[in-house]
């Protein structure tokens, strides 16, 4: 039987997205294991509702901002692999580093170092998939790459449940973190060995023009900040369930997982969907997710449990369509600036939207929910413009 050269770069690129699909599923196992609980850790070590949120927020805007340098570095130096390793070393070793932590300052600043180290490494990794990805169709790559992404984080919240239904202590639920850690890191090292060059997965990498990015790219970014802004931290939301007693604690994780196991198939449905129909697709996504705000901060656990699932919805749209979208409007050779740039405006409008909900969580609920559905609704509608412009 003859396998022509394509084929052959179809299983191979195949093969390098499953690699860093096992990479992410073990270091979500880590730190969405951590996050499902570090807002409920935080208010034990003594921080309150507004602290949290903005937390979680500055950390969102470090994660995200940082990544327009390491973006940029990665094309100036070509170093795509390098940055990913040392990324991925900050991101993992911060969580069983939890465990030592006494003050709710300490936790924090681990929290931003583990989101530090995930914008360091996020638009080298994202840029050496994209190679992939153009074999494999962009949507389903990036969602096949998501999906496996979120079995991780599923695992992880449904190992720290049980590891505080045995201990009771959130220091024993960061300590066993360091397991997976490790396997990630160890399966990172693996495919940077067998994938040197991920970019020769790419058959064609034609040049940014001198004009730079294309119009519908910065349309396209503001539709992503107001979805960003949009969407309440899960610590909050751990927060208010703990708070209004919703959920007991050992339920958190759970809620949690839920969220990130319909993440996972919706990255895969929306992928495919993306290869497609389009941005279209994203639209969708985005006004069926508006309807999470409401249930997750009115309702009681029922309802919340939907909610989490519109709210996994939305972020599984996010982790897939929108990284898929951005290397199709960009070339090789400016990816990761790419990538990092409109990272950057996503985390700021991240952060800016987690202080004003946390400061509204504090006043009045009706008024966070509406701010969320709103921004939610007005970015569906420029992703369906974008949608019409790339035609």
């Amino acid at each position: 039987m003859l396998i022509n050269a394509r084929d052959i770069s179809k299983s191979a690129a195949i093969r390098f997205v499953v690699l860093l699909g096992l990479v992410s599923l073990f270091a979500d196992i880590t730190y969405e294991g951590a996050r499902s609980i570090t807002g409920p850790f935080l208010a034990v070590l003594g921080a309150g509702g507004a602290a949290v949120s903005i937390v979680a927020g500055f950390g969102e805007l470090l994660g995200y901002g940082l990544r327009l340098a390491s973006g940029l570095i990665s094309d100036r130096t070509q170093r795509y692999w390098v940055l990913t390793m040392v990324g991925y070393a900050i991101n993992l070793l911060a969580v069983p580093l939890m465990a030592l932590a006494g003050r709710w300052e300490v936790a924090a600043f681990l929290m931003m170092a583990e989101r530090i180290g995930k914008a360091i490494r996020t638009p080298a990794r994202d840029a050496m998939l994209s190679h992939a990805t153009q074999a494999t169709g962009r949507g389903w790559g990036f969602g096949l790459h998501e999906a496996m992404d979120q079995i991780g984080a599923v695992a992880g919240p449904l190992l720290v449940s049980a590891a505080l239904l045995a201990r009771g202590e959130y220091q024993a639920a960061f300590a066993f973190l360091a397991i997976p850690a490790v396997l990630a890191i160890g399966t990172l090292t693996l495919a940077r060995f067998l994938y040197p060059r991920p970019r020769d997965l790419e058959a064609t990498a034609v040049r940014l023009e001198a004009r730079g990015l294309p119009r519908v790219y910065w349309l396209y970014m503001a539709g992503a900040a107001l979805l960003a802004a949009a969407f309440a931290d899960f610590p909050l939301i751990a927060f208010h369930f703990e708070r209004n007693a919703i959920a007991p604690p050992s339920a958190l994780p759970l809620l949690y997982a839920v969220a990130m196991g319909v993440d996972a198939i919706a990255a895969l449905i929306f992928g495919r969907l993306f290869d497609r129909v389009g941005l279209a697709t994203l639209s969708g996504a985005t006004a069926l997710s508006a309807l999470f705000a409401p249930l997750v901060f009115l309702g009681n656990l029922p309802l919340a449990v939907i909610g989490m699932a519109l709210w996994g919805i939305g972020m599984g749209a996010q982790e897939s369509i929108l990284r898929a979208a951005v290397a199709e409007m960009t070339s090789a050779d400016r990816r990761g600036t790419a990538y990092g740039l409109f990272n950057t405006g996503y985390g700021a409008a991240w952060f800016l939207g987690s202080a004003v909900i946390g400061v509204l969580y504090d006043a009045a609920l009706p008024a966070l929910i509406a701010f969320s559905v709103i921004l939610q609704v007005a970015s569906a509608i420029i992703f369906r413009r974008v949608g019409q412009m790339s035609k």
